[in-house]
């Protein structure tokens, strides 16, 4: 059974950290490193994209939120006219006070 020597693979993941920096051509048209011909435009659009990307998942947590709250089809609010039958029910009106409102309100 073969066994690689010790720290052989650590050597392996640093010369393969390091291969695409053989692959680059010695006498680079536009200088060292990274000079693309684009004169920095790129620069302006990574920070445009990523206020893009914030602002998106921004909205769209807001919206989810609300859909989330939205009321249920089924508790409708209710109406006037219920919340005087109640209050009638509860006795805070008398009868003749309850007639003389749902006339007001019928109107």
């Amino acid at each position: 059974m073969n066994q690689w020597p010790i720290g052989t693979g650590a050597l392996l993941a640093a010369l393969s950290a390091t291969a695409p920096a053989w692959a680059q051509p010695s006498g680079a048209p536009y200088g060292p490193g990274m000079m693309w011909p684009g004169h920095g435009y790129g620069m302006f659009l990574g920070p445009v994209m990523m206020i893009l990307l914030v602002a998106a998942v921004v909205v769209l947590v807001v919206l989810a939120l609300r859909w989330l709250r939205r009321a249920p089809q089924g508790s409708a609010r209710p109406t006037p006219l219920d919340v005087l039958r109640e209050r009638f029910a509860r006795g805070e009106i008398d009868k003749d006070d309850f007639e003389v409102r749902r006339r007001a309100l019928s109107e």
